[in-house]
């Protein structure tokens, strides 16, 4: 039997045994945008309070835009030209009107990536596109503190403008719930203090920071004590199916569109599964979140909820850039040094992260319900004796070698990785 999985810009075929029960895990199909363009032309006709955005944009001088990084597939060529249209509709000047690419505290994105980012010439040639850069702290505004106490520190050159736009793409994220809206400001144009206090230990080890859950999410919560800091945010959000097809797409303001986005999202992303399994195989979704071992823990995260507890979880991914940033190394150094436990009691006796640690803290979540093994071909040897997961040649020999182990031929599937959350629910249960 054949499976193909997203890997790098391509699939890999994986060829099981027949004998096997294997259990293929997909979104339901999502019916497909016929014109994304003209909804997004229309959902323009619409904010909150029933102005339109060009009638909206006349009264401002400045607009900023924020735009996702190289880490996710946004459509940006076919969003952005309509967008910046509408603005040069109402007068805007092209000086005034920025593009700033929420890097949080990710690398920037430089020369022909940036260009990639953008996906349309005619936006990259004639508007200004830059990068945030959260340890500038000259470069953020002070906003105060949420509730709890964490510093509301945002770049000022999207704080200070005076049209506010986000444009995000819409999918499960396994600490926020879902990704887009409130994400792209924090972290992604957040100071580095705002980012590592938003991340701490114990925020993230709580039961509601997961995969597709909004209400009472503490990530959510505070996200949206910042995004309320600011002051007027409208959102362009997108829905895409597993073909990275426009499915859904609105405008609006930054928290009614995004849940209007979410709720469109759920029946597609959240895939109801009737049993556990004791092999799951699953992927780092491909190009571009592979890139690497930093983004895949998100795909060993994202199918928790069908793992047997002992169960093992295979997963494809090209990390072609390797493990991440330096920091994220460090984490993993650390975590092969004194092992889960010794990471996770260091990590929640602070009231801060250390950059990048939460993605370690994230896989060891995966490491306590089961094993975890990776097939990746970007990696290094030296890279490898740091991933505290057991690295295998083949994603065929690790499943074999896991059924066997388990006396079980039945295995789960999940070829979209993390764009996909499996839910166990059983049978005609309403939970």
């Amino acid at each position: 039997m054949r499976i193909d999985l997203l890997y790098g810009r391509g699939k890999l075929a994986v060829d099981v045994p027949e004998n096997l029960h294997v259990t293929a895990i997909r979104k339901q199909p999502m019916p497909v945008a016929s014109d994304p363009v003209r909804r997004l032309r229309e959902s323009f006709q619409r904010t909150a309070s029933g102005r339109p955005l060009r009638e909206l944009a006349r009264e401002c001088k400045t607009a900023c835009i924020l735009i996702c990084d190289i880490t996710r597939p946004v459509p940006h060529g076919t969003l952005l030209p309509p967008l910046i249209d509408e603005l040069t509709a109402a007068e805007m000047s092209m000086d005034q009107i920025l593009i700033l690419v929420a890097t949080g505290l990710h690398r920037p994105n430089e020369g022909a990536e940036l260009r990639e980012v953008i996906g349309s010439d005619a936006v990259f040639d004639r508007v200004r596109v830059a990068n945030h850069f959260a340890r500038d702290r000259e470069a953020h505004s002070d906003l105060g503190r949420t509730p709890s106490g964490i510093p509301i520190r945002l770049d000022r050159r999207f704080v200070e403008a005076d049209l506010r736009i986000v444009v995000g793409l819409v999918e499960p994220h396994f600490m926020a719930g879902y990704s887009g809206g409130r994400k792209l400001v924090v972290p992604g144009v957040a100071h580095s203090d705002t980012i590592l206090k938003l991340h701490a230990g114990v925020i993230l080890d709580h039961a509601r920071a997961a995969n597709a859950v909004i209400e009472g999410n503490p990530l959510h919560l505070e996200q949206l004590h910042m995004v309320r800091a600011v002051g007027e945010i409208f959102a362009l959000n997108v829905v895409i199916d597993d073909e990275r097809r426009i499915g859904f797409v609105n405008f609006g303001p930054i928290e009614e569109s995004h849940l209007e986005a979410v709720a469109f999202m759920r029946p597609y992303a959240e895939v109801p599964v009737p049993r556990r399994f004791k092999t799951v195989v699953t992927t780092g979704a491909g190009y571009p979140l592979d890139k690497t071992y930093y983004q895949t823990i998100k795909g060993m995260v994202g199918v928790l909820d069908i793992v047997e507890p002992g169960g093992t979880i295979i997963i494809a991914s090209e990390c072609s850039e390797g493990m991440g940033s330096p920091e994220f190394a460090e984490a993993q150094r650390t975590l092969c040094r004194i092992g889960p436990d010794g990471f996770m009691a260091e990590v929640i006796a602070r009231n801060h992260a250390r950059i990048d640690e939460w993605q370690t803290q994230m896989l060891v979540k995966a490491l306590r319900k089961g094993r975890v093994k990776l097939y990746a071909t970007g990696l290094r040897p030296v890279d490898i004796a740091d991933i505290f997961v057991e690295p295998v040649a083949s994603v065929e020999t690790a499943v074999i070698a896991s059924v066997t182990a388990h006396r079980d031929p039945c295995v789960a599937v999940v070829p979209e990785g993390p764009y996909v959350i499996p839910v166990y629910k059983i049978p005609n249960s309403k939970v």
